[in-house]
Formats: structure tokens, C-alpha cells, sequence
């Protein structure tokens, strides 16, 4: 029997392209492993529907021509960029500033970083052979995935982030991600957050760009939680309305390790979040939250593995999607209890609110469970909002679009409301509200 090939894309062949143009330019390939990334994506090629993973998100149709890697923007195109910036502007933090995917150090402020909190590029640590960066890749699934080693292989700058043992700051850090300019554009950015042992960290991070702009950014965020640390983390899509915008965040967890992640989505044509969590220790404690606002033909995919391997550990997802207009939303999430993590105590959920007909809502929750002693569940609900809660709230005066705003904020909020940091909290219900006026 003849041997079926795929055809290349464009977009493909331009990536390879890229590749060979940049070996030359590329910080030392050993420390994260660049050829052994892009022999991967050779391999495999764009993720299409014919990848279980990728079934409502065919980035292999999506993205018909790769765009260039980003130059590092001039300083007055930078400062420019961060003068327009709003995503968690009024969190007071230390920031690290990246303008079309280059650290910024000028208009960074680490004035103000917490005694305990190291930073280092990680352009720097590539050329000095920092052992920090052994700790890249922390769960085994996210070496699979084809978006994951694009960013590795063409990974243009980023940073580790170390907190030491016992070190619990107040003030948190914010990775500020801003796109500029009027060529199509791409960047692939990484971080990694190595938390001791007892320690505590909150992290948010924003990402946005100009509207009208096929810009594709393509980020990692790596987290390694010590035994007993604590890692606090918000996240905020506000991305260009052209825009497709590919992230990854995994984790991986030791003893009694908790962590607390939200992701909130208003920009991007096209959008997919991927989260991988290795549960490695025991009694740890897990809350994974989503809140998605979806319209004008917009696609957002959130796909989680959660895999548990040690026993006693507690995992709480909840994921929430309003869409309207045409847009469509997807939620694909994996739970996988080992054999060896007993009583482990999973529970996964995705709801969506439908404003109009038009919209479509894509939903894949799965349980993998190979241990006896657990308590786990998933389900997903989809429907428009309740007629009756609407009436309730007109009859006392409320016009009809403020009643139906009421209920969109009350429903998104259950995600929100889990995020410990206030700021954190008050930025993102803000970005809700937002939304909430400009449909008017």
C-alpha cells in the first residue's frame, strides 16, 4: 500500500523557512533544545482536525502564512506601546515589560521586587548555561504538543523568575506582553517560575495588541511549585481583534503544592489557551478557572490535563463561556487519576450562556481513571439566559439589555471570584464590565 503524505501548508513552509533563516542568529541551542523542537513540529505540522486535541480548533486551516518573527521595536515605538497598555494597569506591581515578544528592561520597574524574587532574562541564562533552565518543560504531555515546540524552537526572549524558600511577597509581579506595529508579525516568548520550598507568589500577566493586525503570538508560561508553595496566577487576553493567539501554561506540582490559575478572554480572532498539570505530589490543592467573552465571529479554545499521579490530591475546574453574535467557544478538559493517586477529589465543569442564536458552544470534558478510591465528575451546561430571572429584574425597572448585563456578570463572576489578590480581582471584573458596555 502506497504511504499517504500531507501536503505542506504554506504556513509550514514558511516556518521552515524562518527556522533555517534564524539558526544563525539563535542563542546557544543546548540549553532548550531548539532542533530537537522543530524536528518535532516537522514531523507532526500544524495541529488539524484530524488531532483529537485540535478537533474544533484547526490551526493547520487557521493560519494560512507564517509571519515573521518580531524585531526588536524602537524606543519610541516601545514607549508608545506601553503608554497605550491597560491590561492590569492599575495593579500595583514590579513589571516586566515585553514589546513585540523583546524584554523591554528600560520600561520594565523591578524597582519595587520583593526581597526573595530573583529575575534573569533568560537570553542571559541560555549564555551562561544557567541549570534554572533544566526546570523548562516540567509535564511530560506539553513536549507532545505541537504549539509548545514552535515556542521553544523559536523562542526569542523571556524570563526565569526563582522565589526562595520561605519567601512570601505581597507584591505581586506583572508580565506585561504588548504587540506593535503594521506588518504581520510573530513572537514566541517563555517563562518560568521556580517556587521553593513554603513559598508564596502571585503572578499576572496581559497581553494585547492592535486591532485590525494579523499579528500571532505564541507563549509559555513553565511553573515549578516546591513542596508547600503556593502560586497565584492571572491571566488576561485583550489581544488585537485579528489576531491569533496560541499560550501554554504547565505546572508541575510537589508535596502539598497549591495553585490557583484564572485565564480571561476578550480578544483575538482566534485564540487557544492549553494547560498541563503534572500532579506529582501529594495533598496538593488545584482550582483552574476560565471566563470567556466571545463575539463577531471570535474562537476560543480552553483545553486542559489535569493528571494526577500521587495520592490525595484536590482539583477544582470551572470554566465559563458567554458568547454572542456568531462566535464560538471551546472546552476540551482531561482529567487522569494514576493507579497510585488514591483519593484524589476531581471536579471539572464548563458552562456556557448563549446571547443569541447564532453562536455555538463546543464542549469535551473527559475522566482517564485507573485508581479505585477517588471522588471525580465532570459535566457542561449550555443555554441562553433565564427568562425568568430577566423578568424578575425588569419588573423592578431594569431595562432589558442592564437586567441581561446583571445576570452575564453575576454568571462570569462564579469564575472570577476565586482570584485571592484584590487588585488582581477588581482588574478583571473591569475587563467584564467592559465588555458588558461596549455590546451596549
Amino acid at each position: 500500500m502506497a504511504e499517504v503524505t500531507n501536503l505542506r501548508t504554506g504556513a509550514e513552509t514558511g516556518l521552515s523557512a524562518l527556522f533555517e533563516a534564524g539558526r544563525k542568529s539563535f542563542a546557544t541551542e543546548e540549553a532548550i533544545g531548539r532542533e530537537e523542537a522543530f524536528k518535532f513540529f516537522e514531523a507532526t505540522g500544524l495541529p488539524s482536525r484530524r488531532v483529537e486535541a485540535f478537533k474544533y480548533t484547526d490551526l493547520r486551516a487557521a493560519i494560512a502564512e507564517a509571519a515573521p518573527s518580531a524585531e526588536a521595536p524602537s524606543a519610541e515605538a516601545a514607549r508608545n506601546a506601553v503608554a497605550a497598555a491597560k491590561g492590569f494597569a492599575e495593579v500595583e506591581a514590579a513589571r516586566l515589560t515585553f514589546v513585540n515578544g523583546h524584554l523591554i528592561r528600560a520600561l520594565s520597574d523591578l524597582s519595587g521586587l520583593p526581597e526573595g524574587v530573583a529575575v534573569t532574562p533568560i537570553n542571559d541564562a541560555m549564555g551562561k548555561g544557567d541549570v534554572r533552565l533544566r526546570r523548562l518543560a516540567p509535564v511530560p504531555q506539553a513536549r507532545d504538543n505541537a504549539i509548545y515546540q514552535l515556542n521553544t524552537a523559536f523562542l526569542a526572549d523571556g524570563v526565569l523568575i526563582s522565589v526562595a524558600p520561605g519567601a512570601k511577597p505581597a507584591l505581586p509581579l506583572h508580565l506585561r506582553f504588548i504587540g506593535t506595529g503594521s506588518a504581520p508579525f510573530s513572537t514566541a516568548t517563555r517563562a518560568l517560575v521556580d517556587l521553593g520550598e513554603g513559598s508564596e507568589v502571585t503572578i499576572v500577566e496581559s497581553h494585547e495588541g492592535p486591532d485590525g493586525l494579523t499579528y500571532q503570538p505564541n507563549d509559555a508560561l513553565d511553573v515549578h511549585i516546591g513542596k508547600g508553595g503556593t502560586f497565584r496566577h492571572s491571566r488576561l487576553n485583550i489581544e488585537g481583534n485579528a489576531a491569533v493567539a496560541l499560550s501554554t501554561l504547565s505546572v508541575r506540582l510537589d508535596d502539598e503544592a497549591k495553585l490557583e490559575t484564572v485565564a480571561v478572554v476578550t480578544g483575538a480572532v482566534l485564540s487557544r489557551h492549553q494547560i498541563f498539570l503534572n500532579i506529582a505530589g501529594e495533598s496538593t490543592h488545584v482550582v483552574v478557572n476560565g471566563a470567556s467573552m466571545l463575539r463577531d465571529g471570535q474562537l476560543a479554545d480552553s483545553t486542559l490535563l489535569a493528571d494526577h499521579a500521587a495520592v490525595g490530591g484536590i482539583g477544582r475546574e470551572q470554566f465559563k463561556t458567554v458568547i454572542d453574535g456568531d462566535a464560538t467557544g471551546v472546552f476540551q478538559g482531561k482529567i487522569i487519576v494514576r493507579q497510585a493517586a488514591q483519593q484524589t477529589d476531581g471536579k471539572m465543569k464548563s458552562d456556557c450562556l448563549l446571547l443569541t442564536d447564532e453562536g455555538q458552544m463546543m464542549n469535551k470534558p473527559e475522566l482517564e481513571i485507573f485508581a479505585d478510591d477517588v471522588a471525580c465528575g465532570h459535566g457542561a451546561t449550555c443555554g441562553a439566559p433565564d427568562d425568568d430571572l430577566l423578568f424578575y429584574l425588569m419588573a423592578r425597572g431594569l431595562p432589558r439589555p442592564e437586567a441581561q448585563s446583571l445576570l452575564v456578570q453575576a454568571f462570569l463572576g462564579e469564575a472570577i471570584e476565586t482570584v485571592t489578590h484584590e487588585g488582581a480581582r477588581a482588574a478583571l471584573i473591569g475587563e467584564i464590565e467592559g465588555w458588558l458596555r461596549a455590546r451596549g
